[in-house]
């Protein structure tokens, strides 16, 4: 799904935390089953962490989240909850952004792929996940 980058803008639901991204207007999105996403029904897609952008004072209301391997960072909002992005284990150098958490209008095209967080190396290892968050 390879197109011209556009400026995407998102959050978490009280707007403490506020970012922009840059992606395809058409992106491809993992529906993960690990114990953490199968949880928050989390549907996400993968960016370099350099076309990742918090505004303002977000970091501020940031609180972080880690369990197994320690190496996802699992943000979320300390006044709402919500995790509008995350820095996952598939893609330590990249950023995954929270579909759901993009402000409506940029992307035209959402293609929902599933990724087997409970296998999660062999997932790892056949679903090419790791390039998604490459330049």
């Amino acid at each position: 799904m390879e197109s011209e980058l556009t400026l995407h803008e998102g959050g978490c639901h009280c707007e403490k935390i506020k970012w922009r991204v840059k992606a395809s207007r058409r992106v491809v999105a993992w529906s993960c089953n690990c114990s953490d996403c199968s949880m928050r029904g989390n549907v996400h897609f993968i960016v370099p962490s350099s076309n990742f952008e918090l505004l303002g004072d977000s970091k501020d209301f940031i609180t972080t989240y880690t369990f197994g391997t320690h190496t996802a960072k699992h943000t979320f909002c300390k006044v709402c909850g919500i995790t509008s992005f995350y820095i996952p284990r598939s893609n330590p150098d990249g950023i995954a952004v929270t579909v759901k958490c993009v402000k409506s209008g940029t992307l035209d095209h959402v293609e929902i792929k599933s990724y087997d967080g409970q296998n999660w190396e062999m997932s790892h290892k056949e679903t090419g996940i790791a390039s998604f968050s490459k330049e």
